[in-house]
């Protein structure tokens, strides 16, 4: 039996609307894919907690206010990842590459043309749908500033 791997993710805008994406390093699964800043869950750990941790741990920030966006799971076939992906309303401090990752600043358009995790395709669809609402367009220039 394959192993479940569970991960939170999260989706940042900055103030022109576009979305934070991280390189995978080489040597970790999936090396050379760009993903949505987060990672694994540890023992006893809500999704919301691993975020806040982890997006500490890897860009320097702290997680005040997020919202859930879906959980999917996928099957990479030698592992199932059951993703919970946030949208963080409010973090503070500006994000920096602590773990020497690349990271780059992308308008949701160009996401689909980017080289990201396969588990990574339907979050596009629903930033797209998201974006669509009155509700995003609003939102992401409302919360996201590095307050």
């Amino acid at each position: 039996m394959r192993p479940t791997v569970r991960v939170a993710a999260a989706v940042l805008f900055d103030a022109a609307g576009r979305v934070l994406v991280a390189r995978r390093p080489p040597l970790k699964h999936m090396a050379g894919f760009w993903e949505f800043p987060g990672g694994k869950l540890e023992a006893g750990e809500t999704g919301e907690q691993a975020l806040a941790r982890e997006l500490r741990e890897e860009l320097g920030i702290e997680l005040r206010r997020c919202h859930p966006l879906l959980q999917l799971r996928h099957d990479y076939g030698d592992r199932v990842v059951a993703l919970e992906v946030f949208i963080v309303d409010e973090f503070g401090g500006e994000p920096a590459a602590l773990e020497g990752q690349p990271l780059q600043w992308l308008k949701l358009e160009a996401l689909a043309q980017q080289p990201l995790l396969p588990a990574d395709g339907p979050i596009i669809d629903a930033l797209l749908a998201y974006e669509g609402t009155a509700h995003g367009a609003g939102h992401r220039i409302a919360g996201h500033s590095a307050r």
